[in-house]
């Protein structure tokens, strides 16, 4: 996450130096326990890098409990893993943290990743430090735990401490898995010292081990990467093998039919939303596969400031096309609960023709067909399906607006681009945007959350506008907006 490095030295001066304590105080026992869909633990805490994991049907959502937005231990993060867990992903368990600080070399417990092995659940993470010449340091750690609740860190700690090529400052995330002869291999988030071209030295190192003692150095799974390949994921799903990782927050992945390549680019990036950071998957139930992420905040908690650690979490339901390629949607279970949805029948405003049955279609092809709808609840579900006719350059909603169309956040689709935009993020290679598309819209304390056909997915997090109308519109065409239905959030 280098784009958050230099706010973060600032942030940590303004914000003044953390107390010098072990770890930060977690009381799993005040956590919701209904709902982990756009998820804050309470108090001046948030979310950070997410680590799913599931075992014998439960859902084990491994999460960097952060304090003040990566500032604690002088802006070393402080980070530790807190858990919950789930068998139906409605009602959760949460638990005191895991894998928590309690040596005052460890500056923080970074991301990782868990598997099972012979009965045992085994968690590699990388932890951060200060080494003898006072420079930042991350190295490798794993414990051991019988439950997947209670984990032992064992000894040596760090047991990894570099690798010869690559960085020293930049050595975090391990993607632990173990293959069928029981060997166990680590990919591993660093950068070359010597790449081919200076601009791209990103990499994912591999490391592999029969006893978990002896580590051999293999030739890198990735290369090429603008920055540190952060919070890989690699996962094997109905006859493909994934390698996901995270440059600058922004998550990629590429696909392949053997296990170490070669790899090839899918034809468009679903996990690629830019708030949603770091994406992680595990498989669950009925061979479906949860992802999780988090949702950060923004500087100075203003709309068009940059991102800074730590926030909500957010959860994705993964699908699969036949080529491989993989899609996006909100998981059932984990949208938010709502009063009953009713149907609403938009006011046309210009160039808009209201039907008997609430639907409404907007003609202008010159201009921007409008109409809208009023008293919406700040937190609220919408639904509703978008049926445009031949060409046009954009249609869409302004959600958080006021009466007169000004303010708030447009969710603005074009099937010329191929893309869909919400406020000031955009998702690309959104195919299909040509035919009838079902919306599914969630606005939940300032997160504005969309589901595109079940296929694509796009998220934000805002702040300065929350009017009360909706607006409905297209330009320059023609398209019809039906069953539209809206409900508030329960609280």
């Amino acid at each position: 996450m280098k784009k958050l490095i230099l706010f973060l030295l600032l942030f940590t001066g303004a914000y003044g130096l953390q107390a010098q304590k072990l770890g930060v105080k977690y009381d799993p026992s005040i956590q919701s326990t209904t709902s982990m869909q756009y998820f804050k633990p309470k108090g001046n805490l948030f979310v950070g890098d997410c680590i799913p994991f599931s075992r014998n049907g439960t859902y084990y959502y491994y999460w960097l409990l952060d304090s003040a937005h990566h500032a604690s231990l002088n802006g070393l993060g402080g980070h530790q893993w807190a858990l919950s867990t789930s068998s139906d992903l409605k009602t959760w368990k949460q638990y005191p943290v895991v894998l928590g600080i309690d040596e005052s070399w460890e500056k923080s417990i970074c991301t990782g990743s868990v598997a099972f092995y012979k009965g045992k659940y085994y968690a590699f993470y990388a932890t951060r430090l200060i080494n003898a010449e006072g420079k930042v340091n991350e190295q490798l750690s794993y414990a051991i735990s019988d439950d997947g609740i209670h984990f032992d860190k064992q000894k040596p700690n760090p047991f990894y401490t570099s690798a010869p090529g690559y960085s020293k400052r930049n050595f975090r995330d391990p993607k632990v898995f173990v293959d069928d002869k029981g060997e166990f291999h680590l990919f591993v988030s660093s950068d070359q010292e010597e790449p081919v071209m200076k601009r791209f030295n990103g990499c994912l190192v591999h490391l592999s081990s029969k006893d978990l003692k002896t580590w051999t150095l293999h030739d890198p799974i990735l290369t090429g990467q603008k920055s540190s390949p952060e919070c890989p994921d690699y996962f094997f799903w109905k006859g493909w093998y994934y390698l996901v990782y995270s440059d600058d927050s922004n998550t990629s992945y590429v696909k392949s039919r053997k296990p170490y390549g070669p790899w090839e680019e899918p034809r468009y990036q679903a996990l690629d939303e830019s708030w949603s950071n770091v994406v992680k998957t595990a498989e669950f139930k009925n061979d479906r596969r949860i992802a999780a992420a988090w949702v950060p905040n923004r500087v100075n908690s203003k709309d068009n400031e940059p991102e800074i650690f730590g926030g909500n979490s957010l959860f994705r339901e993964v699908t699969q096309e036949p080529d491989g390629t993989l899609n996006t949607s909100f998981p059932k279970e984990m949208i938010p609960v709502t009063g009953a949805m009713k149907a609403v029948k938009p006011e046309a405003m210009y160039k808009a023709k209201l039907a008997a049955d609430g639907s409404i279609t907007l003609a202008d092809g010159a201009g921007v067909a409008s109409a809208r709808i009023t008293n919406v609840p700040e937190n609220c579900r919408i639904t509703l399906t978008v049926t445009p006719t031949g060409l046009n350059q954009e249609f869409g909603l302004l959600l958080k607006g006021d009466e007169k169309g000004a303010g708030g956040y447009k969710l603005n689709l074009s099937a010329n681009s191929k893309t869909v935009n919400l406020g000031n993020t955009t998702i690309n290679g959104v195919n299909g945007l040509e035919k009838p598309i079902t919306i599914d819209i969630v606005m939940k304390d300032g997160i504005l959350d969309a589901d595109i056909n079940h296929r694509r997915t796009i998220v934000n997090r805002t702040y300065q506008y929350n009017g009360n109308t909706v607006w409905l519109y297209a330009k320059h065409g023609t398209v019809k907006f039906s069953s539209i239905k809206v409900a508030p959030l329960a609280e």
